[in-house]
């Protein structure tokens, strides 16, 4: 029987910067069809609108006794008997931590899908710091790169990434600070209960959080049959199925309750979670990620959760 799959080597980073490019200039596209985003990303967007100072106009509202005067619309005024003040919207830098698995298992790629997960979840990752970075934003890296609020914030996580080796598992947390967002890209096929002992003290900690897991399509369909060794990227452990068919129904029941309760557990937390594969575009799961961090529910579920 033909090989399904193979692990693949790293992705070159500098390749992947310029996918990332390329895909974060097609979002506002993105925004448009799926008519849940503005067509342009402006600094400070992201769900926040309130009164404040800015350069952008908000709303008009009543005047209210004791403000300054020299914030009263005239001409808006002048259209009833109603004395109105332009409100402008309030603007600041907002901090993301996005953080991709770069662990073996994340080198894997079937025949089913044109890319690694690790190549996938690197595109999503920079896309990601390349729109936020356009908007003003702070961006950071766990243990890879302090926050910067940088035009060219991808270009230097890029090459903080070429200059930082690969960790297995979830990254270290201390230096976030609460009232930040996080955005963890990966496969998260370790034990539920192993990933939320991480990522509960996170929530409580009051940082609102994002979850998108990377699946490969063989790793959904489990396309398997007669002999076969599965090999365990991390360890190194091996299992030889005779009949690998025999396994697919409990595997898939497996799989999928796994992703369930992951979804579950993190939506108790008020994280969001995006299950997105590797045979589908990468702007989908970034268009949904980008809504969750603007405050309001991504589009659609990429795949069965």
């Amino acid at each position: 029987m033909a090989s399904i799959g193979q692990i693949v080597a790293p992705t070159p980073t500098r390749d992947v910067l310029s996918r990332a490019q390329a895909r974060a200039a097609l979002i506002p596209d993105c925004m448009v069809e799926a008519q849940r985003l503005a067509n342009t990303v402006i600094a400070g967007w992201h769900g926040r609108r309130k009164r404040g100072i800015g350069e952008n106009f908000w709303q008009f509202r009543p005047y209210v006794d004791g403000e300054s005067l020299s914030r009263i619309d005239w001409r808006r005024s002048a259209r009833d008997d109603h004395t109105y003040v332009r409100d402008r919207e309030w603007e600041a830098a907002h901090t993301v931590w996005i953080w991709a698995d770069l662990s073996p298992s994340m080198m894997y790629k079937s025949t089913f899908a044109t890319v690694s997960k690790e190549s996938r979840a690197l595109v999503i990752m920079l896309a990601l710091a390349e729109i936020l970075a356009r908007s003003g934003e702070r961006i950071g890296c766990p243990g890879i790169m302090e926050p910067i609020a940088a035009r060219n914030a991808a270009e230097r996580l890029a090459t903080a990434l070429m200059h930082n080796a690969a960790t297995n598992g979830l990254p270290e947390t201390d230096m976030i600070r609460s009232n930040s967002e996080i955005v963890l890209i990966g496969d998260f096929l370790d034990p539920v209960a192993d990933v939320m002992d991480r990522l509960g003290p996170l929530a409580r900690r009051g940082l609102r959080g994002h979850v998108v897991e990377i699946a490969d399509p063989a790793e959904e369909m489990f396309p398997y049959a007669g002999r076969t060794e599965f090999t365990d990227p991390e360890s190194g452990q091996k299992l030889t199925a005779g009949r690998a068919e025999t396994l697919k129904d409990d595997y898939a029941r497996a799989y999928f309750a796994r992703r369930e309760t992951l979804a579950d557990s993190l939506r108790h937390l008020g994280w969001s979670f995006i299950a997105h594969r590797t045979d589908r575009l990468a702007s989908e799961a970034l268009v949904s990620v980008h809504a969750y961090l603007s405050g309001m529910p991504a589009l659609k579920a990429e795949s069965r959760v």
